[in-house]
């Protein structure tokens, strides 16, 4: 009797634990499907700033939701996608986006990949040239002559 007195206050606890979690889900009405699309690609583009590549969607921080209801409220604003990734910008710095944008400061950051490209490729060509020119040199008086003699040497015998 004891035992399953136990076995159902554990059901309970976490039946009770389950909708407490479900409480937490946030549940945001789009009378719009297009703004809701918005809202969500906005809060998967934004990054939460206390958790580690961790976007505002997915994030359980208090700070991301903060940030999901700023995002949320600007769209019934009826703020364009850019000026809300200003306005988050702004407050956190340019660390909440995923794809920083091409400015002065982070033009090494975007085209250092593409110079490594260019320069490995050329490389490459420099590399495949010397060889093969490298063997397409003529011989020298001396290996000629010592090639003559190989040769001669194999028809006489």
């Amino acid at each position: 009797m004891a035992l399953m007195r136990s076995l159902i206050t554990t059901l309970a606890l976490l039946l009770v634990a389950g909708l407490a979690q479900a409480a937490a889900i946030e549940v945001r009405e789009f009378d719009d499907p297009v703004l809701e699309q918005r809202y969500r690609s906005l809060t998967a583009s934004l990054r939460c700033p206390t958790c580690e590549n961790q976007a505002i969607n997915d994030s359980d921080a208090p700070v991301s939701g903060d940030m999901r209801d700023r995002v949320y409220l600007l769209l019934q604003d009826g703020r364009s996608d850019i000026e809300i990734r200003d306005h988050m910008v702004q407050r956190f710095g340019d660390y909440v986006l995923y794809n920083p944008r091409l400015e002065g400061r982070t033009f090494l950051l975007w085209g250092l990949p593409a110079a490594l490209v260019v320069l490995g490729g050329l490389l490459v060509m420099l590399i495949v040239r010397s060889r093969r020119n490298a063997s397409a040199q003529a011989l020298s008086a001396e290996e000629r002559a010592r090639l003559q003699a190989l040769i001669n040497r194999e028809r006489t015998e």
